[in-house]
This record gives structure tokens, C-alpha cells and sequence, in this order.
């Protein structure tokens, strides 16, 4: 590895290591819909009644409405951690230049989105760690469901930061 990068590399975990346990991040609400949760329906071929039917989910769902799929929600965390931001990238990881979804340790999703149920991201970072030529970066994102003790979803997310 070249100098240079190493001392980039050094550098952002300086910068992260004080971050470490702190929350970083509270999303915006987003209201789900509907029209998402067709269109996700549409895209991935999960047709399941409790989705997409409104009459029938209203009369034999347990939750008496449709509900979001759990992965429409998952796929919803770039939205909702405001990471595709275009200003994000620069103040998130100064040095570095580029970023990529290395996967997940952990997933659960404790509570249903209600179709019309209102969902946002908290991000606290857990882990910060050199891999090779990387910064590897482990954050907790939590969902939140309003009015909902539980929450929508729970991730570990691994990504991995190059300089």
C-alpha cells in the first residue's frame, strides 16, 4: 500500500474513532404507500396477498390493512440515512473515495409497516476497523415505526470505505 493511502487511511479512522457508539444520524419520516409497495410487489414477483390486496388484508390480515415487505423496507436505508445525498459522501468520509454495501451482520424486523405508517432511520456507528487497503465501518440502523414501540427494522451494516 502505498504512503499516501495509508495515511488517508489513517487519517479517517482518527477522524471515525471518536464517533464510535454515537448516534450519527436521525433520518426524515417517510409514509409508506400503497403505490410503493406495488411497485416493490411489481419488481421482485413477491405478489402475497398481504401486500398487495387492500379488501382482503383488511379482512383476514392480523394486521387489518396490507403491510410494506420487510426487504422494501431494508431497501429503503439509502433513502432514509440520507446516505445518496449528494453532500453526504464529503462530510461523512472526508479522504475517502468511494464506498460499497459490503452486506449485513444482522437483520430483523421486529414490527409490520402498515401501508400508511410513517418509518425514519437512526444510524449509530458500532464498529470502525482497517481491512487491507479499507476502512471497514459497522453501523446499527434502526428503523423507527411512529407511534410503535418496536421498531420496523434492525440492521447491522457493513460497509467498506477506499481511499
Amino acid at each position: 500500500m502505498e504512503q499516501d493511502q495509508a495515511n488517508r487511511l489513517q487519517s479517517f479512522l482518527t477522524f471515525l474513532a471518536p464517533q464510535i457508539g454515537q448516534e450519527i444520524h436521525v433520518g426524515p419520516w417517510l409514509q409508506i404507500d400503497q403505490e410503493r409497495i406495488d411497485k416493490f410487489s411489481e419488481v421482485t414477483g413477491d405478489l402475497q396477498w398481504i401486500h398487495i390486496d387492500p379488501e382482503r388484508a383488511a379482512k383476514e390480515s392480523p394486521y387489518g390493512a396490507t403491510i410494506a415487505h420487510g426487504y422494501l423496507t431494508l431497501s429503503l436505508l439509502p433513502y432514509l440515512t440520507e446516505s445518496n445525498h449528494p453532500d453526504f459522501f464529503q462530510k461523512n468520509y472526508p479522504g475517502m473515495k468511494y464506498r460499497v454495501n459490503y452486506g449485513l451482520n444482522k437483520l430483523r424486523f421486529p414490527a409490520p409497516v402498515k401501508v400508511g405508517a410513517n418509518i425514519r432511520a437512526r444510524t449509530t456507528i458500532q464498529e470502525v476497523e482497517q481491512v487491507k487497503n479499507s476502512v471497514q465501518i459497522i453501523y446499527l440502523i434502526t428503523v423507527e415505526l411512529e407511534g410503535s414501540a418496536k421498531p420496523a427494522c434492525i440492521a447491522e451494516f457493513v460497509a467498506r470505505l477506499y481511499p
